[in-house]
């Protein structure tokens, strides 16, 4: 994909255009997403072959998991624990800190983009729902985003009225990842129930509005000390938002949005991804991967 003469919005491109991307002085290179693609599948072949082979790398999966030795948690799972036992076993605990400090300095929803098995399928999804609006056969339904705060809160009220993981019987993160490592179950079909929702309903639907687990993380996310910036060298053409998981995060790119007319933003909220998606395929290169580790270093 160039994007310097493309408009990479999802319907104008490939569905693999993004493995590959031109730069400016035309030298093909792998692009952000084939990256992500790449990491989301390393992941997952480590947890396999610590299953299948006693590897003994990464075990287990990822709610809870070892990495050569040391236990990582999912924040989710550990909320869920916590409100339906009242208490967190101490290993609990510690994955839990763990994966919180990783993930202040990667980014905290990076792990949609980057480690969750979903996204995969919902980059497919997203393609098929976006050909099947254009040529008309479906309408796409989109809602206020924060409705996603409403189910992170049901969730948690029915472990604590329950006494048991409520949302693990439908957690799309956990029956993908342990369809992939330990074989598949009558639980993936909720995981191809939600696929045809994001395909013929609502684009993305479960990433956007659903997933406490994608929620837990943009509450990290927002303390993370890696972001996306924004300088105003943007024409507000808003490709960017096209191609973006969640769109809402990126209007300081419209028309007027700089009313303090500063040079560099950085979109702040902790609902970003940090997927790339935005840099990949900005014609003006408006918009950045920064850290402010390296301001500390």
């Amino acid at each position: 994909m160039n994007k310097y003469n493309t408009r990479a919005t999802i319907e104008d491109t490939g569905f693999f255009d993004t493995f590959i991307t031109t730069t400016k002085d035309g030298k093909k290179k792998l692009g952000i997403r084939f990256y992500r693609w790449l990491v989301v599948i390393f992941v997952h072949l480590l947890f396999i072959l610590s299953y299948s082979i006693d590897l003994q790398m990464l075990e287990g999966d990822l709610s809870g998991s070892r990495f050569l030795g040391f236990h990582l948690t999912d924040p989710f799972m550990a909320l869920q624990v916590f409100v339906s036992t009242y208490h967190i076993p101490v290993n609990l605990l510690i994955g839990t800190l763990t994966i919180v400090i990783v993930y202040l300095l990667i980014g905290g929803r990076a792990y949609c983009s980057w480690v969750c098995p979903y996204t995969i399928l919902g980059e497919i999804s997203e393609k098929l729902h976006r050909y099947l609006k254009k040529k008309k056969i479906i309408k796409s339904y989109k809602f206020n985003p924060k409705i996603k705060y409403i189910f992170w809160g049901i969730f948690l009220f029915l472990s604590f009225f329950s006494g048991y993981l409520v949302f693990e019987i439908i957690n799309v993160v956990g029956i993908f990842s342990r369809a992939l490592i330990y074989g598949w179950s009558i639980a993936f079909v909720f995981v191809i129930a939600v696929f045809l929702v994001d395909t013929f309903f609502s684009q993305r639907f479960w990433c956007r509005y659903v997933c406490p687990v994608g929620t837990t993380y943009g509450f990290i996310g927002w303390a993370s000390t890696t972001k996306i910036v924004w300088d105003d060298s943007c024409d507000h053409c808003r490709v960017c938002a096209n191609v973006c998981l969640v769109p809402h995060v990126l209007d300081i790119t419209k028309v007027n949005a700089n009313k303090e007319n500063k040079k560099e933003q950085t979109v702040i909220s902790g609902d970003c991804t940090l997927c790339g998606r935005c840099v990949e395929v900005c014609h003006n290169d408006s918009l950045k991967f920064e850290t402010k580790l390296k301001k500390i270093i």
